[in-house]
């Protein structure tokens, strides 16, 4: 296998967090333009659930088929077959007519977009060294805060300006100009395939993951996290707005406010975990995340700045926590298997995230008037699976 180029680790950074971000935001803008969608297409929020959790769960069955054959390839040809997939779905999202295609154009993205994160944590564990890796996945996993504080609250006011089509013809238009720049400026990623204990056998790959007790460790932690974090997500916006008193315009305001905060903050999270250990660093981070779940899903005030408080401490706590969460799941799998690995457990996460919101959608009623009911229960559920993570966290073994 000929030599690797040298990888320009912040070049390679930043387009991994743009990757991240232009996923992380045709997914999360689904959620704010909940009520536009229930009421576009006069749907229950039971049926809003399922677009949400369709997108998660194709994530999920297609990133098992992919974990059998994804480390056979160069991580930079995989990433880009994957992100132009990804591309076209969500020009598809934005093409569609009626809730079945929208529900079908949806689930093209999410089998996509499901590798894509496999394959960004895959890379980001082959390139940067652990005692590093904490502080580069805090700068890619601002994506997640850059789309909050300027693709969500630009998507929402792009979808009022304009129509509901509008923020996914754009994201696949930004897309698809870094489907481009990835092609020119990433040099091969293959330093995984000199490894001499990679596996070609598709049966064997999956036999290797489920029988390590650390890796079946690490995909338990994965879910019951995932359980203690999006049972209450995909409600945060509609509650805010239906029982709040929130407008369309003013609920960019919670992904403003908290997306800027996590902006600034996330890279402190992984020099922190970096320093005083990824475990610990979960740990306190998580107990923050107990009280703010406590807060928005028992929150009854018509004070903005109260509500405001509440979604904001939410972002910084819980994507905090998920730096150090995410650090150690990468680390319990060597390079060679790293890419499978990562793939089921991105298809273990969206299985979860699917669960999840699904969950919420059983559990939130719509009241005559048009606000939402039980939303405490989907946060006490949420509040419990938060703890168990804790304990599990404690448990994993580092490899590296």
């Amino acid at each position: 296998m000929p030599a690797t180029a040298p990888v320009n680790e912040k070049l390679l950074l930043f387009l991994l967090a743009v990757v991240q971000f232009t996923h992380i935001i045709d997914f999360m803008i689904i959620m704010p333009l909940g009520k536009q969608f229930m009421q576009l297409f006069d749907i229950t929020p039971q049926q809003f659930s399922v677009i949400v959790s369709s997108y998660a769960l194709s994530a999920f069955a297609v990133g098992f088929f992919g974990a059998m054959f994804i480390d056979r390839f160069d991580r930079k040809k995989a990433l880009l077959f994957t992100y132009l997939g990804f591309t076209l779905g969500t020009f598809a999202c934005g093409l569609t007519e009626n809730y079945y295609l929208f529900l079908a154009a949806r689930s093209i993205t999410g089998a996509f977009g499901g590798l894509l994160s496999a394959l960004v944590l895959a890379i980001i564990g082959d390139t940067i060294p652990l005692k590093r890796r904490g502080q580069a996945m805090g700068f890619v996993m601002t994506a997640f805060s850059a789309a909050s504080v300027v693709g969500v609250p630009a998507g929402l006011y792009l979808a009022a300006t304009f129509n509901w089509r509008a923020p996914f013809l754009t994201i696949g238009a930004i897309a698809a100009i870094f489907v481009v720049l990835i092609a020119v400026f990433l040099p091969k990623l293959n330093s995984h395939l000199r490894g001499s204990n990679i596996q070609r056998n598709p049966v064997k790959i999956m036999g290797n993951i489920f029988r390590d007790s650390n890796q079946r460790a690490a995909l338990l932690f994965t879910t019951i996290l995932m359980l203690g974090h999006f049972t209450i997500i995909p409600f945060i916006a509609p509650y805010m707005q239906l029982n709040i008193g929130f407008s369309d315009h003013e609920v960019t305001y919670i992904y403003a406010v908290g997306g800027t905060l996590t902006v600034f903050l996330l890279p402190f999270f992984g020099r922190l975990a970096d320093r005083f250990g990824h475990a610990r660093v979960f740990t306190l981070a998580s107990v923050g995340a107990l009280a703010s779940i406590f807060a928005i899903t028992n929150l009854n005030t018509t004070s903005m700045a109260i509500a405001l408080c509440a979604t904001s401490s939410f972002f910084v706590v819980a994507s905090g926590r998920n730096v150090p969460a995410t650090t150690m799941v990468t680390s319990v799998v060597r390079p060679e298997s790293r890419g499978s690995f990562m793939s089921v457990r991105t298809s273990v996460n969206q299985m979860a995230m699917g669960l999840a919101s699904f969950m919420a959608g059983l559990i939130v009623t719509a009241n005559p008037d048009g606000s939402l009911s039980n939303y405490q229960y989907a946060g006490y559920i949420a509040i419990g699976m938060s703890l168990l993570a804790v304990v599990l966290a404690w448990r994993l073994k580092l490899v590296e």
